[in-house]
């Protein structure tokens, strides 16, 4: 079942409120990542949970592990819903983190979506991004992260590739037709990523930049229903001419 996560890529609380205002009772998942989070810390978390919604923050842990494990403890006790960390980081990385309890989801960064062929071979004269993408997934995967954060174009490979490890993904590059790529160098639109049956889609600009961020948020759940009839998370009351 997909879910739609808006990213709050904001610098203000105000526009943090107006959006949350705007997209309440359309909207359950919202991403806090790194700009609206050194801005304003637990105050933009605890917006989006008083509001209702569950928190995705954003902030790709990448350090030793005890590190690591020590952010993920102080995101449960944000009350945070998910966090994301770099599988770059390794395996002892991965799993300090998942061994950490109580917590917050664990989502593994892939490659990231602004990076293309060029930038990985920078890592490493032979490095191709499908491989890469792979093993950092088999990695994420065996050290205990709960979900892969890859682009949507990889996610079919990676289920024919990787079956028996029952992967849920985490897409970001997702940008309806014709809308622009941004930063963004691998994108998908909605009702393509809604057919693939991606668990959480990330959407920001194409929301949050909107002229009007509620429509523009129901028209892109519209697409994904179109595509994917009964794949829909929507939340209870949402309808598609409120």
């Amino acid at each position: 079942m997909t879910q739609v996560i808006v990213a709050l890529d904001v610098d203000t609380i105000k526009r943090e409120e107006e959006l949350l205002r705007a997209l309440k009772g359309v909207i359950v998942w919202y991403k806090v990542g790194l700009r609206l989070f050194t801005a304003h810390g637990k105050r933009a978390v605890d917006l989006v949970r008083k509001s209702g919604g569950k928190v995705f923050l954003d902030l790709k842990l990448h350090d030793i592990p005890q590190t690591v494990a020590h952010a993920v403890s102080e995101a449960q006790k944000l009350g945070v819903d998910a966090v994301s960390l770099h599988l770059l980081g390794g395996h002892d990385m991965v799993r300090a983190a998942a061994d950490v309890s109580p917590r917050p989801r664990l989502w593994g960064v892939t490659v990231l979506t602004s990076m293309g062929p060029k930038d990985v071979q920078l890592i490493h004269p032979d490095a191709r991004v499908p491989a890469l993408v792979e093993s950092l997934a088999r990695l994420g995967k065996d050290a205990g992260a709960d979900a892969t954060i890859c682009s949507p174009s990889d996610v079919a490979e990676l289920r024919r590739r990787l079956p028996s490890l029952d992967l849920k993904f985490v897409t970001p590059g997702i940008r309806p037709r014709g809308a622009s790529l941004d930063d963004q160098a691998r994108v998908t639109t909605p009702g393509e990523a809604a057919a693939l049956g991606i668990d959480y889609v990330v959407v920001g600009r194409p929301i949050t930049r909107a002229p009007d961020p509620r429509k523009a948020a129901l028209d892109i759940l519209a697409e994904m229903q179109a595509a994917a009839p009964g794949a829909l998370v929507r939340p209870r009351g949402a309808r598609r001419d409120a």
